[in-house]
């Protein structure tokens, strides 16, 4: 008998399958690379752009808008449209978000406090380019900056596919760095080519996350994302077929991929398995999907509120609910970067065309962070503007009784100063 594609593992074994996005072998070989092109700028970029994304030396490491737009102009016309489409739909989705955060004022004795909201000035948007061209991440990451009030963005992606230089001219990008992996982080975080960017997001390879965590002391990240996360929640009432599908898709991103189902019942864990089986015979991509499949894994519940605790303890950055009364089991799960509700929705609809951010939380981090979106662009600044020193004299009262609780007379005074010198 063959053996099931998808392993069954103990939830008390749950803790040692769960992964970081960091480790120190991959640190151990970003470092130097970082260090390389912080130092010796262009030459040290070009150099690993050549021997690692195979950049041709008589390439140019930037295009500019110009020639993006080009290759907008010359992409399949029903390339074109699709990409726009979906675009707009990103594009309004990322607006409603903006919508919903202004500024604020509030009145305080003598005058007012508040905050403003402003746009980041730079950022660079990374978009793997390794197995495949990922047009969709161009468009996920430059449109909610863009809608921000951005002023700048920089693409880099390795070797850009036609399709992938369109989408950046659609999306509203600036130019696009035509290197990948932790050598275009590090240039884009100390402005080698490019301007130097204040915020880099996107996702990216190990080598990549590495990258950015090590950099994150010069520029702001959207977060440390890992390899891409399915979780699939189910009971015997769903469809083995579909959820298969699902998994595959997950599978099929890279060897690294987790497609991991959490089931109430054993019948639909055999049918899903066998199902596996089946569907993989005509995949294109089923080594890739076999590789991370063979690292994914199966967990049996005894009842749908296990299957929920399992889920959160994952905190998965793909969350597919498949259950009986998909709505009612989505209101209790607490952690996951996307949330799909229902065998109908399809996690590659939330990571193409419906408008939410694909840029997810991976390695738990959906515990404490969501999604890339429009707000991660922007900077709320808070602000004290005291215009009636008389009236003020509740602050600096409170003020300076607070500091000398703590021990800061020089905080006491700076606040007492004022009262000393007339002012209130």
């Amino acid at each position: 008998m063959t053996a099931p594609l998808l392993r069954t593992i103990d939830p008390t074994g749950l803790d040692d399958r769960l992964r970081s996005p960091i480790d120190e072998d991959t640190l151990a070989t970003v470092r130097p690379i970082v260090a390389d092109v912080i130092t010796d700028g262009e030459t040290a970029l070009r150099r690993h752009a050549t021997e690692l994304d195979g950049l041709n030396p008589a390439d140019p490491l930037l295009v500019n808008n110009a020639a993006l737009m080009d290759a907008v102009e010359q992409l399949d016309p029903d390339d074109r449209e699709l990409l726009e489409r979906v675009a707009e739909r990103i594009r309004t989705f990322a607006e409603a978000q903006r919508g919903v955060l202004g500024d604020v004022e509030l009145p305080v004795p003598g005058g007012t406090v508040g905050h403003r909201v402003a746009p980041v000035d730079r950022v660079g948007c990374y978009a793997p380019g390794g197995r495949h061209p990922l047009p969709s991440s161009v468009l996920m990451t430059v449109i909610p900056a863009r809608v921000a009030g951005v002023r700048e963005i920089i693409v880099a992606s390795p070797r850009p596919a036609p399709i992938t230089l369109a989408a950046a001219g659609i999306a509203g990008a600036d130019a696009l760095l035509t290197a990948g992996g932790a050598h275009a982080i590090a240039a884009m975080a100390s402005g080698v080519v490019t301007s130097r960017c204040d915020m880099i997001v996107g996702p990216g390879n190990r080598y990549v996350t590495a990258a950015k965590y090590l950099l994150s002391d010069r520029v702001g990240i959207d977060m440390l994302a890992g390899p891409s996360e399915l979780v699939v929640l189910a009971d015997d009432t769903s469809d083995p077929r579909v959820i298969t599908s699902d998994l595959i898709a997950q599978a099929e991103h890279d060897p690294d991929a987790r497609a991991i189902l959490i089931a109430t019942d054993q019948t639909m864990i055999d049918a899903v398995n066998a199902e596996l089986t089946e569907q993989l015979t005509s995949l294109p991509t089923s080594q890739v999907a076999r590789e991370a499949l063979s690292e994914s894994f199966v967990i049996l519940a005894s009842t749908i509120d296990d299957a929920i605790d399992a889920s959160d303890r994952i905190a998965p950055e793909h969350l597919a609910i498949h259950t009986c009364d998909a709505r009612a089991v989505a209101a209790r799960v607490k952690h996951y970067g996307g949330l799909f509700v229902g065998s109908a929705s399809a996690e590659v609809l939330g990571d193409y065309a419906a408008g939410p951010n694909h840029t997810l939380p991976t390695g738990q981090a959906s515990r404490y962070t969501g999604g890339l979106s429009v707000l991660d662009f922007l900077r709320v600044r808070t602000y004290v503007q005291i215009d009636d020193p008389h009236n003020a004299e509740p602050l600096i009262h409170d003020a300076e009784r607070l500091a000398r609780l703590e021990g800061l007379e020089g905080h006491a005074r700076s606040a007492s100063c004022r009262r000393e010198r007339g002012d209130a």
